[in-house]
Order: structure tokens, then sequence, then C-alpha cells
């Protein structure tokens, strides 16, 4: 039983074996180039942050989703739960003096207390970037065209990108002059796809038929350009109709990005309604029931952290695009492996140049541990899914 208990890893996290842990290494280093190729530096932040820092990145109550620690001179840290809020408070300190607008990617692990599903684990790997300083539409479409090009990059292709407004919602919901109370009550059935739960409260609401028709429609306006035509018959503010006329221009852009074709319009799209502030996306991949990728304008956040800017990034899950690779069939990254070199007996100083000059080709070699026959370094070159086997006696 003692045994048992020293083989166990912590609830919701894994192992990634040998063929597994290459796979996952071939999207990073993918990633990482095509981020580095639009002009994002990488920045590695603490797997530890104090949880006053992280308390500010969420409107929600985060705490019992964080794993705690208390420093020696007993503050309280947590581990990191996602990436912009760790980001945001490196840019409130030593990147301060940095000229705007600034790219910042990432490769790494985030950890959050919580039910384990398929695809998501306690312990997870996302890869994103943060585009801090500009306010444009021009940098809303930029990070969208990355997330679709990343996607793209890691294997999937036939993917869809839902677009969405958080300002749309908040126009609406402000021009029926709704209490506070009844938007958050609101928010939340829609953050939650609760449907049931909003026609509900839509229905205990003192505004007229035509009000309540309008609210209970708003998860269902998905579709493409023509949707957004719809979607302004409802905008009766300057706020709503500021919303659709920026998505609008967001759209345009991604058609010169050469991506709108991965792009429709989803004006349901929730996400956390108090951290983002404009646009915001969510991608699915057919495989999966759930976003393999997401992000949004967030341009409050920076000024918790004493500097002050416009930003908006996203987030891609690693193990959700090898998930939805697995689980099309065809799609996992190659981890090549190309030659096995085996050698007898008086032959390791051979052996040892021949594996030597062929890593300086590019190849990836294995050299036997030790002398054998030919017939177990087959075995071994078959065991370990080398291409080919090189063998000197």
């Amino acid at each position: 039983m003692e045994q048992k208990k020293i083989l166990e890893i912590p609830y919701g996290t894994r192992d990634f074996l040998p063929t597994e842990a290459a796979e996952k290494r071939v999207i990073e280093t993918k990633l990482a180039r095509l981020f580095a190729g639009w002009g994002y530096d990488e920045v590695v932040t603490p797997t530890i942050e104090y949880l006053e820092t992280l308390d500010k990145g969420s409107s929600h109550n985060l705490e019992p989703h964080l794993y705690k620690l208390i420093s020696k001179d007993n503050r309280m840290m947590a581990l990191r739960h996602e990436m912009t809020t760790p980001i945001a408070r490196l840019m409130g300190s030593r990147l301060q003096e940095r000229k705007l607008p600034l790219r910042c990617s990432y490769i790494s692990s985030v950890f959050r207390y919580e039910q384990t599903q398929t695809g998501r684990q306690c312990e997870f790997y996302q890869a994103g970037v943060e585009l801090m300083g500009s306010g444009s539409a021009a940098a809303d479409a930029e990070v969208i065209a990355l997330a679709v090009r990343s996607l793209l990059s890691a294997g999937l292709t036939d993917f869809k990108l839902c677009l969405g407004q958080v300002e749309f919602l908040s126009g609406v919901m402000e021009q029926y002059q709704l209490a506070e109370s009844d938007c958050e009550a609101l928010k939340e059935a829609m953050e939650k796809h609760n449907l049931v739960l909003l026609e509900q409260l839509v229905d205990g609401l003192n505004v007229n038929d035509s009000a309540k028709k309008a609210l209970k429609s708003l998860p269902l306006l998905n579709g493409g350009q023509e949707m957004l035509a719809k979607a302004r018959e409802m905008a009766l503010n300057a706020r709503s109709r500021r919303a659709l006329d920026n998505l609008t221009e967001i759209y345009h852009l991604l058609e010169t990005y050469q991506v709108a074709d991965y792009v429709q319009f989803d004006l349901g799209i929730i996400r956390d309604f108090s951290y983002y502030t404009g646009m915001v996306f969510e991608a699915y991949a057919p495989e999966l029931g759930f976003p393999v990728c997401g992000g949004g304008r967030y341009d409050n956040l920076l000024a918790d952290f004493g500097n002050p800017c416009p930003a908006t990034g996203f987030a891609l899950g690693i193990e959700r695009v090898l998930l939805a690779l697995e689980r099309r069939g065809d799609g996992l990254p190659e981890t090549p492996k190309d030659v096995y070199v085996g050698y007898g007996q008086g032959s390791l100083e051979q052996a040892v140049a021949k594996a030597l000059e062929l890593r300086q080709a590019g190849k990836v070699v294995e050299l036997a541990a030790a002398p054998g026959t030919e017939s177990e370094a087959e075995a071994m070159q078959k065991a370990g899914g080398y291409k080919d086997l090189l063998f000197l006696s």
C-alpha cells in the first residue's frame, strides 16, 4: 500500500510519456517560431506569484481555484492560474519604460484547482500573446489573425473562431435601463450557457415584451456578416452600435489577413464579462465540445498595476490542440527518429564516431548503451521507433 502511494501523482496532474512529450514539444516549437516571426518577444514569469497580484486579475473569487502557499515572511502566495495577470504585473514593473506598443509571448504551465475534465487538468499548458499599448481595431485583428495562424501551424484546419463584443451586450442591457444586479444575473447565465435560466430571469424583468424578446435572443446572435445587420436592428444606443462598428472594422482587416474564412460572429460570447472590455473570441474544433483557444480586449487590467494602457491577447490550450489532433486521427505532429546505431564487441569507438557524424548532419540518432548482436540491435530499433538501423560489427 505504501509503495502504491509513492507512485501516485497529485489529483489533476499528468505524466507525458516520451511520445506524448515529443508531440507537445513539436507544437510548442512551432508556436514559439510563429510568435517570434510576428514580432512577439517571449517572456517567462515565476510559477509562484503573491496572492494579491493574482487577485487583481479577476472579478471572481479565485481562492477556491488557486494552489496557495505561505512564504517564510507569512505572505500568501499562489501558483499562477493564467498568464495575462503575471504579464500585466511585469508590464507595470520591469517593462514600464519600454516604448509602446509592446508585444509579449509565452509558453507556460498554469494551475487551477477544479473538477478535471477531458482536455483540462489542474495543471495544464498554454501558449499565447499579449499586445499592450494599442486600443485600435488593427491590434485586435492582429491578435485574432495570429490566433488563427497558431491553430493552423499546430495542425488544425477545420476549426471555427467565434467573434463577439461585450460592449454590444452591455449596450443592449443599458438601453433597457436594467438594474446592475439584473445585468449581472443575465451575464452570469449567459457565461454559463444556461438558456433556461436566462429566459426565467428575462421573464421576471419589468420591461415590455419587445425588450424581453430582444434579451432572450442575445445568445442566438451568431452567423456571418448578415447577422450583424440583424443585430443593428436591436442596437438602440450609441454604445451597442459602436461595438458593431468595431466588429465590422475588425472583420474587414481579417479579410486582408486572409483568415476571415475561419471566423464567424457570436454575440452571445461572454467569457469573463467584467475582465474583457471589447471584442472577445473563442475557437472551436469539431472534435471537441470546448474551446481550444480564446482571448479578447482587456483595457482596464494594466491600470491595476500602475501602468494604464489598452491591451489585447489570447491563450491557446496545448493539450486541447493535441487532443483535437488525436481525435481527428491523422494530425498528430511528427516526432522523427532517424537511426539506431548498434555495435558488436570492440566497435564502440567506431560507433561513437559514426553517431557523431550522423548527428552533425542533422539526424536523430540513438547509440546503443552496450555491445550486442545485430538481432538485438534490430529489436531495439523497432522498440524505439527508429526508421533505420546501422550496425557496426
